[in-house]
């Protein structure tokens, strides 16, 4: 009895190995398993999916990723299995396409796989699912997808490798610091001439010479007429016979009309006499600018014997580039900067545009005016200017890195969400230090790409090459 047992137990393991071995090359033990599995703990099985649709390809039964649009037989002799459109598709290894479900189903119709394409952008398309070389997956194209061939899906791991950026456009104010050369000059308006309105004789010149600082009322030199003579003894005995010292009636006032100054009228009023010689007081502080008079000369009217420039206020006379000088404004705020003074700065605002155009050198004159109580600035000299240009009214505008200038055409990258990127044509307005000013194209409010919008417009162009390449091949 004992020999009978023993080849039974043989048999018994022998039958055991062998259907083992059938299970696993035939893929019925992961079946056996689970079915067994779930039985054990008492869930119900579910009846399996039958497939439904047409055959889309043909996978390596096994789950090896291996796939043909041809039936087709394994080495050893198996037939690849069929893949119907019901199905979902895998690329793991080892793994086999697990039924769908009703809604990924549902889905699957509303969004038709068209092609396959190349991972890395390559033009090369594919019907069926594939692997690239270094085994990276072909990325299907759905229905619909490719009727903005120029917009571009971008997953949320890459978004972060890439470093994509976004920023919301909004309403602001569009400025940009025009950097100009100028040129210190006197004011025009702070300018006085010294002359004479009747012909005289000229005595008695102060100690002052070109350039000199003078001070308002200091005497410049004394002067001897004879009509103003004349017409200040009619007034002295008009004061003796009783009448009023006004400078505005009877003979104070037409020594006035003569040019004599007010001090010396009142001199007269005061001592009933006429002085020798009359003394010329200067108009205003200033600079000398000009010297004529000379002792003992005769002066006729309207001769200049001085030439005094006020320097409490001066102008700036800035060159703008004719590109520039469109989007300066009078009353625009503007910084100074001169070489010999080093740290200081001075602040003025855009007294004039100058309307015309320097010939040779295409710039137009901006003019500023600057307070000079200190007397620091003195004509002539080297300016370095800042002027801020631009509208005061807020715009739509966005962030100067978001618009990439081809030259032919300027777009902005709109972030769509999940990913999704459209390229918008613009229209470009004026361009800040900052913002750049979106006439047409982008509303305030949307989000755009700020940054690595050139990897997306690399893409997009990309793509929509593809698919003006490979659309009629691709489409069944």
């Amino acid at each position: 009895m004992k020999p009978v047992k023993f080849l039974l137990l043989v048999s018994s393991l022998a039958v055991a190995g062998g259907g083992g071995y059938v299970a696993g090359t035939r893929g019925l033990a992961t079946d056996f398993s689970k079915l067994f599995s779930e039985q054990a703990l008492g869930e119900t099985v579910q009846p399996a999916v039958m497939p439904t649709g047409k055959i889309v390809y043909y996978r390596h039964p096994d789950g090896s990723p291996e796939y043909s649009a041809m039936p087709r037989e394994t080495a050893d002799g198996r037939a690849f299995v069929a893949v119907r459109e019901s199905e979902d598709v895998s690329f793991d290894t080892g793994k086999k396409a697990a039924p769908k479900k009703a809604e990924a189903a549902s889905a699957a119709t509303e969004r038709k796989v068209l092609y396959y394409r190349n991972p890395m952008g390559l033009p090369d398309t594919s019907k069926v699912p594939k692997k690239d070389s270094m085994g990276m997956d072909y990325l299907p194209v759905y229905d619909g997808e490719d009727a903005d061939s120029s917009a571009v899906t971008v997953s949320l791991g890459k978004l972060q490798r890439t470093g994509v950026k976004t920023a919301t456009a909004e309403n602001a104010v569009v400025s940009r610091q025009v950097r100009v050369p100028g040129t210190v000059t006197f004011d025009e308006r702070l300018v006085r001439i010294v002359s004479m309105r009747v012909n005289a004789f000229v005595e008695g010149v102060a100690d002052v010479t070109t350039g000199d600082r003078v001070t308002k009322g200091d005497a410049l030199f004394h002067f001897f007429s004879k009509d103003i003579a004349r017409a200040g003894a009619e007034y002295a005995t008009e004061l003796r016979g009783g009448g009023k010292p006004d400078l505005d009636i009877g003979g104070a006032l037409q020594l006035r009309n003569l040019g004599v100054p007010g001090e010396a009228v009142r001199a007269i009023a005061q001592n009933r006499t006429v002085p020798r010689s009359i003394a010329y007081l200067s108009p205003s502080d200033g600079v000398v600018l000009e010297r004529n008079a000379t002792t003992g000369m005769m002066a006729e009217a309207g001769d200049v014997l001085f030439r005094i420039a006020d320097m409490s206020r001066v102008w700036v006379i800035a060159d703008v580039p004719e590109f520039d000088a469109a989007t300066i404004r009078k009353g625009a705020q503007a910084t100074v900067r001169v070489r010999n003074l080093p740290g200081k700065t001075f602040q003025g605002t855009v007294d004039l545009i100058y309307p015309e155009l320097q010939m040779q050198t295409r710039t137009a004159k901006v003019r500023i005016e600057l307070s000079n109580v200190e007397g620091l600035l003195l004509a002539n000299m080297y300016a370095e200017v800042e002027i801020a240009s631009g509208d005061t009214a807020p715009v739509v505008a966005v962030p100067n890195s978001a618009v990439i200038d081809t030259g032919d055409r300027q777009v902005v990258f709109v972030d769509k969400g999940e990913g999704r990127f459209e390229p918008r044509d613009v229209t470009l307005g004026a361009r800040g230090d900052e913002r750049t000013e979106i006439r047409m194209g982008i509303e305030a409010g949307e989000k755009i790409v700020v940054s690595a919008n050139f990897l997306l417009d690399a893409e997009s162009n990309l793509n929509a090459a593809l698919n003006a390449l490979t659309a009629d091949e691709v489409k069944p």
